[in-house]
């Protein structure tokens, strides 16, 4: 069997990202394909404790390529912050980490729009994790979202951001979100991205082809998802 898939069958906290570390050494990549950085795969190795939200919990096996795929919406910062975390305790990251051209990017103001969504259903808030990750997708689907692939192109980054970002300002009651700050942030963030950045189809599809092994790894649980959960 060419691929393996670990999906939760209840609310999340099942505990998948330990499943998938122990199953990765019979794997040469694992694939993360949906959700966010609001999941949480705890691992411990040697002693140490590795809280991994968005790389695939199969790069702490030093053999193994992790893709995070176009399902899975990337918030830049949060995806260094392990990135570095990995670093400081002896995981070396390098080019061990493929991440799809067409994942669609988390920024500032789907944070504010999440926060803004559950104040407003009062007692009847769905409890988020407030990282923007359902504005994200909403984004995604209104066809107004920007992608990885988007942010090596400025000058139309910069349109889509400004719009976003005015979008954003006219909900949200407060002195605004200034455009230009968040594009500077996403065009740093886009030079550092840039080499691990591909066509996670190709890859995939060649690996396959080539006998490789691949675990896909789920993040949430069934029971959280759009169509067939509560």
């Amino acid at each position: 069997m060419a691929g393996t898939v670990v999906v939760g069958a209840q609310w999340g906290d099942e505990g998948k990202g330990k499943i998938v570390d122990l199953l990765t050494p019979h794997f040469s990549i694992v694939a993360r394909y949906q959700g966010g950085h609001n999941a949480g795969h705890t691992v411990y190795v040697g002693g140490t404790r590795f809280v991994l939200h968005l790389i695939p919990s199969g790069i702490l096996h030093p053999a193994v390529t992790c893709v995070i795929g176009n399902g899975v919406v990337i918030d830049p910062k949060a995806r260094f912050e392990e990135v570095d975390m990995l670093a400081r305790n002896g995981v070396e990251v390098g080019g061990r980490v493929i991440v799809s051209e067409k994942a669609h990017v988390i920024l500032p103001y789907h944070r504010d729009l999440d926060l803004l969504s559950e104040a407003r259903r009062g007692e009847r808030s769905i409890g988020t994790t407030s990282r923007g990750i359902g504005p994200a997708y909403e984004g995604k689907i209104g066809r107004r979202g920007i992608r990885v692939v988007d942010l090596f192109d400025p000058p139309s980054l910069a349109d889509e951001v400004r719009e976003n970002v005015l979008a954003r300002n006219r909900l949200v009651s407060d002195s605004g979100l200034n455009w230009q700050r968040v594009l500077e942030d996403l065009l740093r963030h886009a030079d550092r991205m840039k080499p691990w950045v591909a066509d996670v189809s190709v890859v995939l599809a060649e690996a396959m082809r080539g006998g490789r092994r691949i675990l896909f790894e789920g993040a949430q649980g069934t029971m959280l998802d759009i169509d067939h959960g509560t």
